[in-house]
């Protein structure tokens, strides 16, 4: 270790492979069994909760103390202590004879904290030992010459705030997603699925499916889109989408307009997030879908409730079935607060006045559905009664324009005409056409004006 991996370590901050102690105390042994029934990491003795690098006074003494401690771990747990400067690092590898425990109880890492086990999760976690999560498995496929995309590990570490002082393979072993095996760096899956060229050259069901559907039911898809470009990247393109499509109201009653979108930002990111972060990637039966109606908004992903995940703990408990995904993607904006995104998307719907989302999970898959203010059984057969009519009304270019005037209310008719590739005399007749329907109308003046796409 150098001075520069120690700041890149710490500027990650906790995390599923990183724990940080400002002390040695009796907790130590929880943090050395959690890690040990997981997937091992690194206790860094010196550093507190919040990143402040302080050191240790690192003695013969000190090191007894720590290596006493695993000892004293049911089975014993062999650590090795390295120490930089007076920072003393405790390094736990992964569990041999799981499950361990200490005089506290069984413990197992989850994102940045160690998790106690109840009765039951230990009966299953005994059960399913042997059996490595999806995300931390090897993936032998992968060749790092051919496959790695430097690109997407350079917009993660901006995403992620993090520096870029390392070289890459320091990096993507300090991230968790590789580890050198024979002199070759080997990456686990949920490596691949973040920085892979091409993911679904690896998992066929990588992939994000998006469509925007005409009115309520699958009857005529306006758009479809295919996202591949990793998980991060994926996530982006697939909130985009939404938020493109999305219709949007606005409000005067001072000098400045109040926009209110049909529904709320932070629910339809949350849901899509946590679709993308806790998928089963081991079913591969379908892809991520992501679906517009018109007054409805459904996101499905394979596979139910994590199976030690009883239904009455749902939204309550939280409890990651991809803990290396997790845990990359708990360093960036897309998750503010791990295990919090249930009651997050239920906050935001609430606050806008909106129906409270649909949640529904059954043995195989998961759905989350938002409503509109609109939306109700009656409102699925009176859009269906419209299918035919609505669906001649619209050219390409003008079921794009639309979409652009959602985007962005005051694009003006040139910024139409490139964007739509045609000249302008067509795009203004569009334009006209549209106004003459009623579909779209102008709120002030041609310079100061805005559009409005009306429902």
């Amino acid at each position: 270790m150098d001075e520069k991996e120690l700041m890149f370590i710490v500027e990650q901050g906790e995390g599923q492979f990183i724990e940080f102690k400002e002390n040695v105390d009796k907790s130590l042994s929880k943090e050395i069994v959690a890690f040990s029934n997981a997937q091992g990491g690194k206790i860094y003795l010196g550093i507190t909760d919040k990143g402040v690098v302080k050191g240790i006074n690192i003695t013969n003494s000190l090191n007894s103390t720590i290596i006493d401690i695993a000892k004293n771990c049911d089975p014993p747990i062999k650590v090795n202590l390295n120490k930089y400067k007076n920072i003393l690092i405790v390094d736990v590898e992964e569990g041999k004879n799981k499950p361990y425990s200490c005089s506290f109880g069984f413990y197992l890492r989850r994102g940045a904290s160690s998790q106690k086990l109840l009765r039951d999760e230990i009966l299953e976690f005994t059960i399913s030992e042997g059996r490595k999560t999806f995300d931390e498995e090897i993936n032998e496929n992968f060749k790092y010459s051919e496959d790695f995309d430097e690109t997407k590990l350079e917009g993660y570490l901006k995403e992620a705030k993090l520096t870029n002082n390392l070289d890459n393979e320091s990096i993507l072993i300090n991230l968790g997603v590789a580890k050198k095996i024979d002199g070759t760096l080997k990456f686990n899956n949920a490596g691949v699925l973040f920085f892979a060229k091409e993911p679904s050259k690896f998992f066929l069901t990588s992939k994000v499916v998006c469509a925007e559907y005409q009115t309520n039911e699958k009857v005529n898809i306006l758009d479809r889109k295919i996202y591949d470009e990793g998980i991060l990247e994926d996530i982006k393109q697939a909130i985009n989408f939404v938020k493109r499509r999305v219709k949007v109201e606005f409000e005067i009653k001072t000098a400045r307009r109040k926009e209110i979108p049909q529904y709320p930002e932070q629910a339809y990111r949350e849901v899509i997030v946590n679709a993308i972060m806790h998928r089963d990637y081991f079913d591969n039966s379908s892809d991520v879908l992501v679906e517009v109606y018109r007054n409805k908004l459904v996101v499905f992903n394979p596979g139910g409730l994590v199976k030690w995940l009883k239904p009455d703990e749902f939204g309550k408990v939280s409890k990651t079935r991809n803990p290396v995904i997790a845990s990359l993607l708990s360093k960036t904006i897309f998750v503010e607060k791990m295990g919090t995104g249930i009651k997050r998307i239920n906050d935001a719907m609430n606050s806008a006045k909106l129906p409270k989302p649909d949640f529904e999970f059954y043995e195989r898959s998961f759905y989350v559905t938002l409503a509109d203010k609109t939306y109700t059984k009656d409102t699925v057969k009176d859009t269906l009664k419209d299918t035919v009519k609505d669906t001649v009304k619209f050219s390409l270019s003008q079921k794009r324009i639309i979409d652009e005037i959602k985007a962005k209310p005051d694009i003006t008719a040139e910024e139409l005409s490139i964007i739509l590739k045609i000249n302008l005399r067509n795009t203004k007749k569009n334009i006209a056409k549209l106004k003459e329907l009623g579909l779209i109308k102008r709120v002030g003046s041609d310079k100061t004006g805005y559009w409005v796409v009306v429902d």
